[in-house]
């Protein structure tokens, strides 16, 4: 099979338009909830490390997971502990904030905004996050077939002097 005769797989630009927008969305929604959230500092301040930790932990979590799977095919992958520290983290920051949000003496319809709206950046984010790899891993394809497109080339005018 010749090089191109390969064609690379792209997300749409409106699915990256949603993506980026969705992810927007639940970041605007966590930041009202949170800037408006009653109760004392502490207890506010303890929710925004909690969503910045969650959020940060599903990043981490989403690399680390493709991370593996690539390097699964190659024979190699990360020691034990690193997989320790990135599944802990994440499952650590999902309690840490689910029990921090479960306790706060606030209204039940506040508490159910919050809780939605968190989830709903954790799941964006991972969805953002795949979305970035796939865009990283269709350049990176495109760049190697060109290569090869150029490589063929050269050797077919190579051959031909």
């Amino acid at each position: 099979m010749s090089a191109s005769s390969f064609v690379v797989q792209r997300d749409t630009k409106a699915w990256q338009l949603q993506v980026w927008i969705s992810f927007g969305i639940a970041v605007f929604l966590c930041a009202v909830g949170l800037a408006w959230l009653p109760g004392e500092q502490l207890e506010r301040a303890f929710m925004v490390m909690g969503y910045v930790f969650c959020l940060s932990a599903a990043f981490v979590l989403a690399k680390f997971v493709r991370d593996n799977e690539s390097a699964a095919r190659r024979g190699a992958g990360d020691t034990p502990m690193w997989k320790l520290v990135v599944w802990g983290g994440f499952a650590v920051a999902m309690v840490l904030t689910g029990w921090g949000l479960f306790g706060m003496e606030i209204n039940v319809t506040y508490k159910a905004f919050l809780g939605v709206s968190w989830l709903y950046l954790i799941t964006t984010a991972f969805t953002l996050a795949k979305m970035l790899r796939d865009r990283h891993e269709a350049d990176l394809a495109e760049a190697r077939l060109q290569g090869r497109r150029e490589a063929a080339q050269s050797a077919a005018q190579n051959s031909s002097n």
